[in-house]
């Protein structure tokens, strides 16, 4: 297979080839713009990425009243759960814009159940994460725990009280997504690079899986080139699932944006953290891209490789090679890297996303080139395409990446760290040798959620 290597000096996030019309097509300038109607005491209508700070800070502000937040996307309004009918708590809250949702569950007594799982229900293929719009805890086990394994884990969540927990099977396996955005490669690992970012010491750098970052330290931008960089730190498993890649040459010039096809890029302009209900996009070599919706937070994930805590739960669906790939939003923000779930891109499932604020923090990094940190401003939603905006809702999905904008040809599988695979190439073949699962040393789509190397 012959792979387009990327410029020395230039190196641009590449996400894969675009497999997903419907999902460009969301991509669309101007939609989920803040609004005011004018009457602070009313409903305020809200960005997706805004509402994290107004949450936290009524979180601050009430206390033990605080039981969590979400965003309701049709409303474009912020819901805060509130456990009593203490009219200054709902006043506040009010006055902030949001809305008030009276709860049975207290944070207290879901993050108590949540300890109770961790030390009852602790077994490969089972997930858990507090779901605010229900104030309760999601429990999914995958089709590996059978037997007294189900028995436990129902038992488990039974004796947590009524209300408190909920359990769902699901059909597939928990497993990390080894293969990945623009496709990397580390011995017989193949992963997606994540976001470029800027090491502490001013270096260019990359994030990704951190699956991917301890199942090899060199990684190329193809499957038999030479390596452009070197997994400087990585946490898997554990408190999170990430890595921070340095690039092997310091001259190397990083761009902050996410191709998603066709010539067209979103620009990411900062950090932020996940909400509930919030809409995402995920980008990945293996599936192109593909969109839906937060469902929860501070996940717990078991894998067969050990447990990870703190992910983001979603809907959005992925498979083996998107490990380590962007999950942003339609306006530019960088939300989280995708770490593995269960399911695939036909039947759906759930996947996991270590959550891009505290991968930076942890790594000491900063979004971008340097000069677009995790505390920037989002992008201007009227900007073009081509200048870093939305995707035009009019791109083909089916149409090549623009070459200028450094994307693989088509049978390479992926520019590492260019732009988006051809969508004819080889890189969505999960039959051709980069993107073969049996070759990244995983388990096959068939099983559990699993990490993504």
């Amino acid at each position: 297979m012959s792979h387009k290597r990327i410029p020395k000096r230039k190196a641009a996030i590449a996400v894969g080839s675009v497999a997903a019309l419907g999902a460009a097509a969301l991509l669309l300038p101007h939609a989920n713009a803040s609004q005011s109607n004018g009457d602070d005491a009313a409903p305020r209508t809200f960005k997706a990425t805004d509402v994290s700070g107004v949450a936290n800070m009524l979180a601050t502000q009430l206390g033990d009243a605080f039981a969590g937040s979400y965003y309701d996307a049709a409303k474009k309004q912020l819901v805060i759960n509130v456990v009593g009918n203490n009219s200054n708590v709902v006043n506040q809250i009010e006055q902030a814009g949001a809305v008030a949702h009276q709860v049975q569950n207290s944070t207290s007594a879901l993050q108590a159940a949540a300890k109770t799982l961790k030390a009852d229900a602790t077994i490969p293929g089972t997930a858990w994460a507090v779901d605010p719009k229900t104030n309760q805890i999601q429990v999914t086990a995958d089709s590996t725990v059978t037997g007294g394994k189900w028995n436990t884990v129902e038992s488990t969540v039974k004796n947590l009280g009524s209300g408190v927990a909920t359990l769902k099977k699901s059909s597939g396996t928990f497993k990390t997504f080894v293969d990945g955005g623009d496709a990397i490669f580390g011995g017989n690992v193949r992963c997606s690079l994540g976001f470029n970012v800027t090491a502490g010491d001013g270096t260019p750098a990359f994030l990704t899986a951190g699956h991917c970052g301890v199942a090899a330290a060199k990684w190329s931008d193809s499957q038999t080139g030479a390596s452009i960089a070197t997994v400087d730190q990585a946490t898997f498993p554990g408190n999170g699932d990430f890595a921070l890649v340095k690039y092997d040459d310091p001259a190397t010039q990083t761009n902050s944006a996410v191709n998603v096809g066709n010539g067209q890029s979103v620009q990411i302009n900062q950090a932020v953290d996940a909400a509930v209900g919030q809409q995402v996009f995920r980008m990945g070599s293996t599936t192109g891209l593909h969109n839906g919706n937060v469902t929860g937070l501070d996940a717990t994930v078991n894998y067969p490789e050990g447990t990870v805590t703190g992910l983001i739960q979603t809907d959005v669906c992925a498979e083996a090679g998107d490990s380590g790939g962007s999950l942003f939003t339609q306006d530019g923000g960088a939300v989280g890297l995708t770490s593995g779930g269960s399911g695939d891109c036909t039947a759906g499932g759930e996947t996991f996303f270590q959550p891009v604020t505290t991968a930076l923090a942890a790594v000491g990094a900063t979004l971008g080139a340097g000069d677009a940190g995790a505390g920037a401003g989002a992008a201007d939603p009227s900007a073009s395409a081509g200048a870093g905006g939305a995707a035009d809702p009019s791109a083909s999905a089916g149409g090549a990446a623009d070459p200028s904008a450094g994307a693989s040809d088509a049978a390479g599988a992926g520019d590492q760290a260019g732009g988006a695979a051809d969508q004819s190439g080889a890189a969505g073949d999960q039959s051709g040798a980069a993107g073969d699962q049996s070759g990244a040393g995983m388990n096959d789509g068939s099983g559990m959620v699993s990490a993504t190397p």
